[in-house]
Order: C-alpha cells, then sequence, then structure tokens
C-alpha cells in the first residue's frame, strides 16, 4: 500500500504515521505538513508545504498522485474560532484536497478523521458538530473508490503522540493514568491512537460495509472483528 497522510504531525496524526511505518504491507508513506516531523524512516517521504492549509492549491499533483489512499488526520479546534474561519480549515481545505485527491487517483481510498457528535444532518445549533457534518457529506459525495469517516470520541494518545492544542496536552497529562484505567474496562469508548491507525490500516486490508464509523465500530475493526451496524 502507498499511503498519503495528511495532519501526521498531531495527536491522532502522529499515531496513525507510526502504526502505517510497523505495518509490513504498506510499502510507502508520504506525509504532507507545514513542518518537519521528528521521525526518520525507510518508507517515509516528507513534503514540507508551510502555506498549504491557507493555498491548498500550491501542492503539486507530484505530491498528490500515485496513492492507493488518503488518510486525512488533519483537524482544528472550534475554541475562539468563527464559523467563518473553522469552516475554512475544516471544510473547505479538506474539500479542495479531496477534490484533487480524487482527480488524480480515484481508485483510492479517503479516509477522514471526524468526531464523535459530528451531525450529518448540518442541523445541529452546535458550530463545529454542523461543519463537521457538512464535510463528511461532501466527502462521501466524491467519486472515490471508497470514502470512510471515523468519529472517534475520547482519545488516549500513546507511543509519544502529543496534541497540538495546549489545552488539551494539560488534560492528557492530567488525566493519563485515569485513562489509561477507563480506557481497560471501556474499550470501545476510549480509544487509542494506535487503535485508530490499526482500524484504519483493518479498513484497507479488509473492507467495512460502514461509511461512517462510531467508536466501538472503530475498536472492533482493530480488533479484527466485523464492523458492528450503523447507529
Amino acid at each position: 500500500m502507498k499511503i498519503l497522510i495528511f495532519g501526521a504531525s498531531g495527536m491522532v496524526g502522529s499515531g496513525v504515521l507510526r502504526e502505517c511505518l510497523v505495518a509490513q504491507d504498506v510499502e510507502s508513506v508520504r506525509s504532507i505538513s507545514r513542518t518537519r516531523l521528528d521521525v526518520q524512516h525507510a518508507k517515509l517521504e516528507q513534503v514540507i508545504s508551510p502555506d498549504f492549509a491557507a493555498a491548498p492549491h500550491t501542492l503539486s499533483d507530484d505530491d498528490l498522485r500515485d496513492v492507493d489512499a488518503c488518510f486525512f488526520c488533519l483537524g482544528v479546534s472550534a475554541a475562539g474560532l468563527t464559523e467563518e474561519q473553522y469552516t475554512n480549515m475544516t471544510l473547505r481545505l479538506t474539500l479542495a484536497v479531496a477534490q484533487r485527491l480524487c482527480t488524480l487517483n480515484p481508485e483510492a481510498t479517503f479516509i477522514y478523521i471526524s468526531g464523535a457528535g459530528a451531525d450529518s444532518t448540518e442541523q445541529s445549533s452546535t458550530m463545529w458538530a454542523r461543519v463537521r457534518g457538512m464535510t463528511e457529506n461532501e466527502l462521501l459525495r466524491l467519486p472515490f473508490k471508497r470514502v470512510h469517516i471515523l468519529r472517534p470520541g475520547v482519545i488516549q494518545p500513546l507511543h509519544g503522540a502529543t496534541s497540538k492544542t495546549r489545552s488539551y496536552r494539560v488534560f492528557y497529562r492530567l488525566t493519563g493514568p485515569f485513562l489509561t484505567i477507563v480506557r481497560h474496562v471501556f474499550p470501545e469508548k476510549v480509544l487509542s491512537t494506535e487503535i485508530i491507525g490499526q482500524s484504519i490500516l483493518s479498513i484497507m486490508r479488509y473492507g467495512t460495509a460502514e461509511d461512517v464509523l462510531e467508536s466501538a465500530q472503530i475498536y472492533q475493526l482493530a480488533r479484527g472483528g466485523k464492523s458492528a451496524p450503523r447507529v
């Protein structure tokens, strides 16, 4: 598999990148990010594009073509942002990348990391949920070979994965031991970055009938089970 990852410098993306690099059936990983990752690996190709978030058209076709899948793990917190700002960084940026990818790699699989509570009806009074739902719906309309949306809820970072949001870093530092206990007791409710990466790779290897996967379905796929009926 030839994989393209957006957001590998973030908490979830770095966890997904790690699982891709240790997977024997992943041939290569191309990461597109604004800054260089502190990772070196024979499989990893880094494309550094400081301006792509504001101007995704600056990415070249060569940066995007010849991949079997794109794992889009890039995301921002809605805290402190207006709806217009959050829409630009969530809906418009994601679609600008996905639409070009679909043209260049129509047989590819696109997997988008969304979030629990995203509203596919696009009617939520909560701004981020509404925008995330709009983003999901637009992606599912694109003619990729497959599009899958993952909606994790509480996530525990493992293997050095770190959130770029300061408040989240403080939260994980304070709650780390507690989250470990809760994750072992309720593994379908509290996921780890490792589980998310393994679930994505399971989708690539074996497929899933579900377009949108909630936390329990993500866990089941990572552990080799069939995805549960959509809720």
